[in-house]
């Protein structure tokens, strides 16, 4: 199976927690444009350069950028704690991990 295309569907910069940019797990990238693309893109952290698609990335395929997150989320079993930090009104991961 070949490597999938970028879609630029912004899952990867909503689902995971992101820690050079203190994004906390199921919460929108600061830097992430209403059209899904990086408003950092020149200045972005290594982690996010590094990052490709993948075969998650088919396995996430939905027509909306929440319906993709919820997809990884459940995915990886991460759903209760990314609505733990959303409940919670965590804005950063270091917030997240104090509760």
């Amino acid at each position: 199976m070949s490597t999938p295309e970028c879609t630029r569907c912004g899952a990867c910069c909503v689902a995971p927690d992101i820690a050079a940019l203190d994004k906390p797990l199921g919460l929108r990238c600061p830097h992430l444009t209403a059209d899904n693309l990086c408003g950092v893109y020149d200045r972005r952290p290594q982690v996010c350069r590094d990052y490709a698609a993948d075969d998650v990335c088919r396995l996430i395929e939905a027509p909306t950028l929440d319906e993709r997150v919820q997809k990884y989320l459940d995915l990886f079993g991460l759903t209760a704690e990314a609505d733990a930090v959303r409940q919670g009104g965590c804005s950063s991961m270091r917030q997240a991990r104090r509760r």
